[in-house]
């Protein structure tokens, strides 16, 4: 059977407001690249012939296009225009993505994702409908509810929740689906519940399989992170 052909959707369409920064933080630079840089050229050298759509927010899409004509950035992409949320963002991209594809749905600001573990998902999605990296949790987990207290202050309480540690994993992307799996699961209306593109083509009744995820693989999302990422490129001149 022929391998079906590859396509990246890398979602970039955040604003960055918990970054603080002027610009969203998959624009900013660590070492000499932008964090969407290095996320998408992660991906063209674990496999050269994949197809690159990239969605983000309209208003920065001038700004893009000027950093990848200054940075010599000559990896073709199709850009697309995001949504209101994630999930509209998604949706709008799979309109470039043909059936019988592979489609990996990756945050534009996972930079560290490895090559092997890009392969390791595309082999094993050959054969199944949806797959999802997974890393065990390491920290332990308490349920906690947001309350005020007489003074009007917020405080946290905890519920009665009991956390098994064993059975808990930290969610990550790419997450990889047959193109027409995951079209189909992007037809049903937008439920706020829906936090990833698993939860979108797990509520569409397709079962889920998992792979080992890696530590490495972390979201930019704060101040901290960004000086960690930094952090990593030092170290690795």
């Amino acid at each position: 059977m022929n391998e079906r052909k590859k396509y990246l959707v890398v979602v970039a369409g955040g604003r960055g407001l918990r970054m603080g920064a002027e610009l969203p933080k998959q624009f900013l630079r660590i070492g000499e690249r932008s964090v969407l840089h290095r996320t998408i050229d992660r991906f063209v050298t674990a496999c050269p012939d994949i197809r690159v759509v990239t969605v983000m927010n309209p208003d920065y899409i001038d700004l893009w296009k000027d950093y990848c004509l200054g940075s010599g950035m000559v990896v073709p992409q199709t850009i697309v225009k995001g949504g209101m949320t994630r999930f509209h963002s998604v949706r709008n991209a799979l309109a470039k993505v043909p059936d019988g594809a592979l489609v990996a749905v990756h945050d534009g600001v996972r930079p560290f994702v490895s090559e092997k573990l890009i392969g390791d998902m595309f082999a094993r999605a050959e054969d199944v409908p949806a797959l999802v990296p997974v890393i065990p949790a390491v920290d332990t987990m308490r349920a906690l509810s947001k309350t005020k207290d007489a003074s009007g202050r917020e405080t946290l309480e905890s519920l009665d929740i009991q956390l098994d540690r064993s059975l808990l994993y930290a969610v990550q992307t790419p997450q990889i689906f047959r193109s027409e799996v995951l079209k189909a699961a992007y037809s049903q209306p937008y439920d706020p519940a829906f936090t990833d593109d698993a939860s979108v083509v797990e509520c569409s009744g397709v079962r889920l399989s998992f792979l080992q995820g890696e530590r490495l693989n972390f979201k930019i999302t704060t101040k901290e992170d960004l000086l960690l990422a930094q952090s990593i490129i030092n170290l690795s001149k």
